[in-house]
């Protein structure tokens, strides 16, 4: 009875149409999601420029980026549980919308608090818009074959979505002006919007009537916000700065009630069943290791394209290519094919220690190096193995869970990828800024003469560099381990009948992760 129920529910929704509609609606939902990825790095480049504009002092500058990273980081729970309650074409539409409207206010920006304030909005919209996207794919794609090519552009997108943005925001900056890094959000924004109104038609059986958890949310919110500013103020202010270990004790505090609360609420904010699966934890704990190493590459190599190269914007943002073009071939070319065939940790691991061979050549870093005979490959073997590695640990992330927690369980893969990234800027760069200081005091008797001094400076930052890469490095290897030792789910076969996605988390099939009859979405095959 359950399932003709679901069945009913479904076909209302739109079932032949969503069916033969989905593919159109990938196409949008990747849209908006390259939208989100891109927006986290593409005001990195312009942000010389804006800060002269609005006249934002040296100590502000870092609130238009931690603005964003704050309520993204802080919300993405939330964000998630609401498009569970919403719907998640409801969630995803406003949050385009929201997005949008924020976006033209920082393009618009006449001041610094304006600024700020248009970052934080941004952040808002997006932990709504982020875990509504990758959730209507979970909820759509079912069908394993599939699923398989959905989350392989998905993959792809979420993968590269960083060093496109770097890309755009040279070429934005350098051609038009700063505030098109903005503004370009909106025709991205509007036409996602449209499209998602026209082809998205999403199960109705898949969402929840649970009532919200306040307490949950507070306290997550809360928590998250404290930690990524912790990691945030860690990086300007230093790891012993008492204000920065206190802000670290606060939100162990604040997780560990939420965790707490969790378990005794009916209906919780984040089920604890969607993150101590082996599957989806290992997925969430790889992802967020790797992206404190890819992160903290990108930054450097920004740093070492500019300032040590002297390139200009636009011309850092097209080295950056090398990165997009393996990520895209790993996961629509290797993983999308393979994903079938071989067992999730076969892709995971191997893929991330490609990566980390990637790291590993640009570790050799040096200030005349060969962007052809170094750099180049060297990128391309980092985003090989992470496009690889990312499209099955983000099919991973919402498979076998709940239909009704799909929102939630695609936030945690956002969360992970959120503070991974927080962790990554701020302790990668501490270490750079260390190994430099530590290069130029042991070498400035042998700088005499003031070209002597340049090229200290120079190879005293370079060395900072590759020091914080070998640290990425070695990220990147553990996130392989995790990956091989946690990930247990064998080969996701494809389905026979076309109602279900094959078998859970390991679990029987046709039973989700609570052990409890899956909803069968036809409308979604």
């Amino acid at each position: 009875m359950p399932q003709t129920a679901d069945r009913s529910a479904t076909e209302a929704e739109g079932g032949p149409s969503a069916n033969a509609t989905r593919w159109t609606a990938l196409v949008f939902i990747a849209l908006a999601q390259l939208m989100v990825v891109l927006d986290a790095t593409i005001v990195n480049i312009a942000l010389p420029t804006a800060q002269s504009d609005l006249g934002i002092s040296d100590g502000n500058r870092q609130w238009v980026i931690t603005a964003y990273a704050l309520a993204f980081g802080g919300l993405l729970l939330f964000g998630g549980r609401v498009a569970d309650l919403w719907g998640r074409r409801r969630a995803f539409v406003i949050g385009l919308a929201g997005f949008a409207v924020a976006s033209a206010l920082g393009g618009a920006a006449t001041g610094q608090e304006m600024m700020f304030g248009a970052r934080a909005l941004q952040g808002v919209f997006g932990a709504l818009l982020a875990p509504a996207a990758l959730s209507l794919l979970s909820v759509m794609f079912t069908d394993t074959k599939e699923r398989a090519k959905a989350f392989g552009i998905y993959g792809a997108i979420a993968g590269g979505g960083g060093a496109i943005g770097m890309i755009l925001g040279g070429v934005l900056t350098e051609y038009l002006d700063w505030r098109w890094t903005f503004y370009v959000n909106i025709p991205f924004a509007v036409v996602a919007a449209a499209g998602a109104l026209l082809v998205i038609k999403e199960p109705r059986a898949t969402r929840t009537r649970a009532p919200l958890d306040v307490p949950g949310v507070l306290l997550s919110t809360s928590g998250l916000v404290t930690l990524v500013y912790a990691f945030t103020r860690a990086e300007s202010e230093g790891w012993s700065d008492s204000t920065t270990l206190t802000l670290f004790l606060v939100s162990a505090v604040l997780l560990a009630a939420f965790v707490v609360v969790e378990t005794r609420v009916v209906a919780p904010l984040l089920p604890l069943r969607v993150v101590i699966d082996r599957n989806r934890g290992g997925a969430y704990l790889s992802v967020g290791l790797a992206v404190i190493a890819m992160f903290g590459l990108f930054l450097f190599l920004t740093y070492y394209f500019q300032v040590v190269k002297d390139w200009s914007p636009v011309l850092t943002g097209l080295a950056f290519l090398p990165t997009v073009a393996g990520m895209i071939t790993g996961s629509t070319q290797i993983s999308a094919r393979l994903m079938t065939r071989v067992p999730p940790k076969v892709l995971m691991g191997p893929g991330f220690v490609v990566a980390s061979l990637g790291m590993l050549l640009l570790t050799q870093l040096t200030v005349d190096s060969s962007y052809l005979a170094l750099i180049l490959p060297g990128q391309l073997l980092l985003g090989l193995g992470l496009g690889t590695a990312f499209m099955p640990a983000m099919s991973l992330a919402t498979h076998g869970v709940r239909p009704r927690d799909a929102g939630v369980a695609s936030a945690m893969v956002n969360t992970s990828q959120q503070v991974g990234g927080a962790v990554g800027t701020a302790l990668l760069n501490t270490v750079a800024a260390g190994a430099t200081t530590a290069y130029a005091t042991s070498h400035a008797a042998d700088a005499t003469t003031a070209p002597g001094r340049r090229l200290l400076e120079l190879e005293s930052l370079v060395h900072g560099y590759t020091s914080a890469i070998w640290w990425g490095f070695g990220v990147l290897l553990v996130s392989a381990a995790v990956a091989l030792l946690f990930v247990n789910k064998t080969v996701e076969r494809p389905s026979t009948s076309g109602t279900g996605s094959g078998s859970g988390s390991g679990g029987a099939p046709g039973r989700d992760d609570s052990g409890e009859p899956e909803q069968v979405l036809v409308g979604a095959h």
